[in-house]
């Protein structure tokens, strides 16, 4: 059955990938995006599609509309963009998810929220689950990004339980892949970049810190199965990645598969970043029957390759 669905955020990193895949599986899609960190060129090869619709809208400002599912993608997330206007980080969180749950509750339209491992902030267990609250400093460097998806989440909890508003909330790992932004500061996209250009590899402290990566394909399997669960599953549920590497080991994976001459350099630890990131995937395979697929080698050739073919 064809759906009328509303991606926010939809030309950007993740958002770009679930506009094709949705309108791949046969579905009417909208993605809505102001550009702050979206790029058009992310979803230019869609524009003549006939059941594409690009529209230019920023989230905090309500939205009027009629179709069956709401992703709600909308927010920068990455250090460098959503540091650079923290105000806005926050009002695109809280604002946007108002507007958003608003929208499904009058239409009746079911609402996916993109939440964060980031609302667990430096953790205190390894891995981390659904029911772990988390340990994050409220006046941190971060924690606009940080409070406001847990704002988010909570605004979402509220509208299900009090006007009924069918929801689900998916935390989502470190995901990497084709189209993310070259200077987001992350840390694939930084590596390859640096590789690409023979440039030192930047490495924030001793390199020990773990992280998982999830490829994009994986991430949106998992989302779209939460999407199309019965409404007694409202999540949260993690989805990531539970391989764990050191930043260490991915930076000399990225060297080895780009052939690149970069050495590594270290520099300090920026503020509240976290040491250990690894999701408990339980749920996600209980509830879901999902898991990753895709191997990190494997993952980073495919965007290795479009690095290279597009910031040459």
């Amino acid at each position: 059955m064809r759906k009328r669905i509303l991606i926010t955020g939809g030309a950007g990193f993740l958002g770009s990938h679930l506009c094709e895949r949705l309108l791949g599986d046969g579905h009417d899609v909208i993605c809505l995006d102001n550009y702050f960190t979206g790029q058009k060129q992310n979803v230019v090869h869609l524009i003549n599609h006939p059941y594409f619709e690009l529209v230019r809208h920023d989230v905090t400002m309500p939205y009027f509309i009629e179709v069956d599912e709401i992703y709600n993608l909308a927010c920068p997330a990455s250090p460098v963009h959503y540091q650079y206007n923290p105000i806005k980080t926050v009002k695109t969180s809280v604002m946007g998810a108002i507007n958003m749950l608003g929208l499904a509750k009058r239409i009746r339209a079911k609402v996916l929220q993109a939440s964060t491992s980031e609302v667990y902030g430096d953790p205190e267990i390894h891995p981390q689950t659904e029911s772990y609250w988390g340990h994050v400093n409220p006046i941190g460097e971060r924690a606009c990004y940080d409070e406001g998806k847990r704002a988010a989440e909570t605004l979402f909890v509220n509208y299900h339980k009090q006007n009924g508003v069918r929801i689900k909330i998916i935390r989502i790992f470190n995901t990497y892949g084709p189209r993310m932004h070259p200077n987001d500061g992350r840390v694939v996209s930084n590596f390859i970049m640096q590789a690409l250009h023979n440039k030192d590899i930047t490495m924030y402290g001793d390199g020990m810190q773990t992280r998982s990566f999830c490829y994009v394909d994986d991430l949106l399997e998992g989302m779209i199965r939460l999407m199309n669960t019965g409404d007694n599953i409202t999540g949260p549920i993690n989805v990531g990645n539970p391989g764990e590497f050191t930043i260490l080991q991915l930076a000399e994976m990225v060297i080895k598969l780009t052939n690149s001459k970069s050495k590594i350099i270290y520099k300090p630890l920026p503020a509240d970043d976290p040491m250990q990131r690894q999701p408990d995937i339980t749920k996600a395979r209980e509830i879901l029957g999902w898991e990753p697929k895709v191997h990190l080698e494997e993952g980073l050739k495919r965007t290795i390759e479009y690095f290279k073919n597009t910031y040459k």
